[in-house]
């Protein structure tokens, strides 16, 4: 049996004829995995059609994931699930319970038939750079935590344009691609703002700010407030052989320095809400009872998953501010 048949005048491109002959004779079984397909060069002569026709159906079914190429040999079946109509490399910066959110919603919003790749490039930009080139080519969407990595716009840019969705973060180079982000100098002096006369009853605002993972705009837009309002305040890279001062709030975006600053505060004596305050970020179940309840400034990360579920699905090209709020609890 042919694998390939094009018919005439029947109002569909001829690409998508290959498309989906090739999937009907893989589902009558005909074409089993690792069998050879016609080369691109015999179809065309075949049929009389272009180098490009034939070449843009099979690097759809290579996205896919249906079938691969060796170079000098030809195309051959990968796998048999024509089912899947889109296969998405999803590259995350790490995987905690704020991203383990985001990555369930995406999962629940992008429906069936739909197969999701995810990576982790661990803020290296060697890491960044090799899972995006050796992936190159093999899925039909790229979705990428660019973070702050200064190579990442030129890397990303070896891929498809039109393939491509910026996640969490983005920047002056990326705004030309579709995007869901955080606008982290906005948020956090917004969300300061709107705690300002719980803010004004004390004297100093510390921002604890190690800089590795942590996006610059959440130290511009802290910095930005304080200045305007006249504050006095202090950036710190690191919470370690200090003691607590009374009428300080620490805004703190990493966990674990959360965790530091509440332990140094039992030592201490001190009482949160009372002599201290805490501001920390993204928001958990257990951020709800400890302490009797952090304030925290949020993003929706279960918006953010299911926002660009929509913009894949439908194919939207959009720039979509996550939307982020602050949660008063008695920290403050």
């Amino acid at each position: 049996m042919k694998p390939i048949l094009i018919k005439n005048n029947v109002g569909i491109p001829k690409y998508k004829q290959i498309i989906s002959s090739i999937e009907k004779t893989i589902k009558d079984g005909h074409l089993k995995k690792d069998e050879k397909l016609p080369s691109i060069n015999k179809v065309c002569l075949e049929f009389g059609l272009s180098r490009d026709t034939v070449l843009q159906a099979y690097d759809e079914l290579k996205k896919r994931g249906i079938i691969y190429a060796i170079l000098g040999k030809g195309y051959y079946i990968k796998s048999t699930q024509v089912s899947i109509k889109q296969r998405i490399f999803l590259l995350f910066d790490e995987l905690n319970s704020f991203k383990e959110d985001l990555y369930s919603s995406f999962l629940e919003n992008i429906g069936d038939n739909v197969q999701v790749d995810i990576f982790f490039h661990h803020f290296n930009v060697k890491v960044f750079k090799k899972l995006i080139t050796d992936n190159n080519g093999n899925y039909t969407k790229y979705i990428i935590m660019p973070t702050y990595l200064t190579e990442a716009a030129s890397i990303i840019k070896t891929l498809p344009v039109e393939d491509v969705y910026i996640l969490d973060q983005t920047n002056e180079e990326l705004k030309s691609y579709p995007a869901v982000y955080q606008n982290h100098r906005k948020d956090i002096y917004d969300a300061l703002i709107k705690g300002k006369s719980k803010l004004n009853k004390y004297k100093k605002l510390v921002m604890i700010f190690p800089g590795f993972r942590e996006p610059v705009g959440m130290k511009e837009g802290f910095k930005k407030y304080c200045e305007e309002f006249s504050i006095d305040h202090e950036v710190i890279t690191k919470f370690t052989n200090r003691n607590i001062t009374l009428g300080e709030v620490y805004i703190i975006p990493d966990d674990r320095d959360l965790v530091r600053v509440i332990e140094a505060s039992k030592l201490q004596n001190l009482e949160l809400g009372t002599d201290y305050g805490i501001v920390s970020y993204n928001d958990t179940p257990l951020k709800k009872v400890v302490g009797n309840g952090i304030t925290t400034i949020s993003t929706n990360f279960d918006a953010m998953g299911r926002i660009l579920a929509q913009m894949i699905l439908k194919n939207k090209e959009e720039q979509i501010e996550n939307k982020c709020a602050l949660i008063l609890r008695n920290s403050l």
